[in-house]
C-alpha cells in the first residue's frame, strides 16, 4: 500500500509528486517501542564520569585518633570514615555505563514508527533537490518559508551537500542530519522532516521522473550482456592462473590417496593425515573429529611410513600400552 506526498522545490513550487512506501510512513506507531528505544538513546549519551573516594581513597587517617578506653568518647578507629568531616562517601557514585541493549529490529521499528507519526500529521515534506551555489543563511532561511516550515524542522540531507548543510547550520531552529544517522529521537524532537529525494527512505517516484521509454530498455539490455560476458572472462583467467600456481597433477605421499569429491573419505581408508603438522588422527581419538583431513591412509603403518607422526598425547599412550604388554609377557 502506497501513499502519495507532492513534491516540491526549493522554491516551494510544485514538482510532481512521490509515492511513499507504507512499510516506513504507514504503519501504525508503536508507542511502547519508541519509548524504550528512545530511553536506551538517551541512556547512552550519558557519559557515566560521576566518582566519589571512599574511605580507602581518601588521604590520612592511619592513626588512631584516640586510646580506646578512658575517653568517654565512642570508640573510632580512624577520622576518614564517612561520618568525619574530610572522610569517604559511603556508597557514593562511581564511574559506570548507562548503556541499555536494544535489538535492531526495535531500533528500526521505532524509526518507522517515528516517520509514520510525522506522516500522518502531514510534517513530512519532500524537496527534489538543494540546488544552493553558495552557501548562504538568507537563501536557506528562505527555502523555509517557501516551503511553509513553522517551528522546529529536521533537515535530512547527504554527507556531499556541503553548500546545504553550511547554508542551514547557523539557523537554530533547524537540526541537520545525514541520511545513515536517521533515528527516532531526532524525528520526535523536532515538527518537521524534509527530506529531498536523494535521501527519502523507501520510497518510488510517481510524477517527478517519466518512466524510461521500452527503446531505451531495449539498448540497454546489451550492456548487461556485455557485462556478463566480461565477467565469464575474468573468471576464466582465474581459474587458468590458480592452475598455474597449483597445477592438478600435485604428488601425494606414498601409501595416500586424496579425498572424495564432496570431501569424504574413500572406501577403506578412515585414517586422516594433516600434511600442515605431519599427523596422523586414528578413529576414535580425540583430535579425530576436529581434524580436516588432507590425505587418507588405510593403516598407521602407511602413515607412518609416508613421514606422519600419532599427536604427542597419542604417542604416549601407545608407548604406556607397549611397555605394560612387555611387562605382562
Amino acid at each position: 500500500m502506497m501513499s502519495s506526498v507532492s513534491l516540491k522545490t526549493a522554491a516551494g513550487k510544485d514538482a510532481g509528486s512521490l509515492e511513499l512506501d507504507a512499510e516506513v510512513f504507514g504503519i501504525q506507531p508503536n508507542v511502547p517501542v519508541m519509548h524504550q528505544v528512545v530511553t536506551a538513546q538517551l541512556a547512552a549519551r550519558r557519559s557515566g564520569t560521576q566518582s566519589t573516594k571512599t574511605r580507602a581513597e581518601v588521604s590520612g587517617g592511619g592513626k588512631k585518633p584516640f586510646k580506646q578506653k578512658g575517653t568517654g568518647n565512642a570508640r573510632q578507629g580512624s577520622t576518614r570514615a564517612p561520618h568525619f568531616s574530610g572522610g569517604g562517601v559511603a556508597l557514593g557514585p562511581k564511574p559506570r555505563k548507562y548503556d541499555q541493549k536494544t535489538p535492531k529490529k526495535m531500533i528500526k521499528l521505532a524509526l518507522r514508527s517515528a516517520l509514520s507519526d510525522r506522516a500522518a500529521e502531514g510534517k513530512v515534506v519532500v524537496i527534489d533537490a538543494w540546488n544552493f551555489e553558495t552557501p548562504k543563511t538568507k537563501d536557506a532561511k528562505a527555502a523555509l518559508s517557501a516551503l511553509g516550515i513553522t517551528g522546529k524542522a529536521l533537515v535530512v540531507v547527504e554527507g556531499n551537500e556541503t553548500n546545504a548543510i553550511r547554508s542551514f547550520l547557523n539557523l537554530p531552529e533547524v537540526q541537520l542530519i545525514e541520511i545513515n544517522e536517521l533515528n527516532a529521537y531526532d524525528i520526535l524532537c523536532n515538527d518537521y522532516i524534509i527530506f529531498s529525494q536523494a535521501t527519502l527512505p523507501g520510497t518510488s517516484v510517481a510524477a517527478a521522473a517519466p518512466a524510461p521509454k521500452k527503446a531505451a530498455a531495449k539498448k540497454a539490455a546489451p550492456a548487461k550482456a556485455e557485462v556478463a560476458k566480461a565477467e565469464v572472462a575474468k573468471a576464466d583467467v582465474v581459474e587458468a592462473e590458480v592452475a598455474e600456481i597449483a597445477p592438478a597433477s600435485a604428488e601425494l605421499p606414498k601409501g595416500a590417496v586424496a579425498a572424495n569429491e564432496d570431501g569424504s573419505a574413500p572406501e577403506g581408508y578412515d585414517i586422516k593425515g594433516n600434511a600442515d603438522s605431519g599427523l596422523y588422527h586414528v578413529p576414535g581419538s580425540s583430535f579425530y573429529d576436529r581434524t580436516e583431513a588432507e590425505v587418507w591412509f588405510a593403516t598407521a603403518e602407511d602413515a607412518e611410513a609416508a613421514g606422519f607422526q600419532l599427536p604427542p598425547s597419542q604417542r604416549k599412550k601407545a608407548d604406556a600400552a607397549d611397555e605394560s604388554s612387555e611387562e605382562s609377557n
